[in-house]
């Protein structure tokens, strides 16, 4: 390990001057992660520092990072764990939200395709819903609920008045299995009937309900002779 600090680096070497002169997606991945650490410690430089975390963690295992992950490393603390944690959640969200816009889903496999990693390693399950314009361009998804996932727990008016807000035409709900099995139980059958004759009476079709599991879905629209519409 070099034992140097900034400061001992020339001027238009630093992170920072890097980026002023040469601009930021010229950067290295250690460069743009010295420039969010911000500082080291008295035993290394926060260029070292982000090479440890760089060492430990991937960019692609990054995105899933908790606050203890960063803290079993030497030199990260609760307030640069949490610090990189929000730049990371900031940088998902810019990008799924570019990805998103005006984003055209003609079936469930795209949608299981644009939409799996936000179920990736979750432990418990998740209730999204999509929510589209009339030439079925994806407008904005909704994480609506968390849990056991029954007739008990989803409130069709949270789904209904997140469709009004945003003048959607239909809405696509989603939900994961987290032990894989994307078999629908009796309970998602019935919460998926109460959810499609609500969409009829409000007027805004409830067009699918995709269970989602680590490489596989179930779709009710492809299996529509489980429905008696």
């Amino acid at each position: 390990m070099n034992n140097y600090k900034i400061r001992d680096i020339p001027i238009m070497e630093r992170p920072r001057e890097r980026l002023k002169e040469v601009g930021v997606s010229n950067l290295s991945n250690k460069e743009l992660l010295a420039i969010i650490l911000k500082t080291g410690t008295k035993e290394q430089s926060v260029l070292d520092l982000a090479i440890e975390i760089l060492k430990k963690y991937d960019l692609y295992a990054m995105k899933n990072l908790t606050v203890n992950n960063l803290k079993s490393i030497k030199g990260i603390g609760e307030v640069k764990a949490q610090e990189l944690i929000a730049s990371i959640e900031l940088g998902r969200r810019i990008y799924s939200t570019k990805k998103e816009h005006f984003l055209n889903l003609k079936n469930a496999q795209e949608i299981f395709l644009a939409t799996k990693d936000l179920f990736y390693n979750k432990k418990q399950e998740l209730f999204f819903c999509l929510y589209f314009d009339v030439k079925q361009n994806l407008i904005s998804k909704k994480l609506l609920f968390m849990g056991t996932i029954n007739q008990s727990t989803i409130h069709p008016r949270e789904i209904f008045k997140e469709a009004y807000l945003l003048s959607a035409s239909s809405i696509v709900c989603l939900h994961n299995h987290p032990s894989n099995d994307v078999t629908p139980s009796k309970a998602d059958i019935l919460l998926t009937e109460n959810l499609m004759r609500t969409g009829q009476i409000q007027g805004i079709p409830v067009v699918d309900h995709i269970i989602v599991g680590e490489s596989s879905f179930y779709s009710f629209y492809e299996h529509k002779e489980i429905l008696n519409l």
